[in-house]
């Protein structure tokens, strides 16, 4: 039976495997670790809005107090670029 080729290492493998030596977390947890701090970077704009929405909604915030904590908030928030095509992007460069 021939043997399937070598599966690829796992994204930020490196990242992981810092993590595994400086640690108490295991190979398993730190991927793990790594996947859930990359989701929440991966975060786009109106879906960081919707999510702390309903966050601050289930605190018993009203939408004036909601609005005016998220406006605050989403300047100093990662949140994922806007796809954007060549054109756009010299645009950008060149106005």
């Amino acid at each position: 039976m021939p043997s399937s080729p070598p599966s690829p290492p796992p994204p930020y493998a490196d990242l992981i495997a810092h993590l595994t030596r400086t640690s108490v977390l295991g190979p398993a947890e730190a991927a793990r670790m790594v996947a859930e701090v990359l989701a929440y970077f991966s975060e786009t704009a109106p879906e960081f809005v919707q999510r702390r929405h309903g966050e601050l909604q289930t605190r018993g915030l009203t939408n004036e107090q909601i609005f005016t904590r998220v406006a605050e908030e989403l300047p100093a928030r990662r949140v994922v670029a806007p796809e954007l095509s060549v054109r756009q992007l010299r645009r950008i460069v060149y106005g």
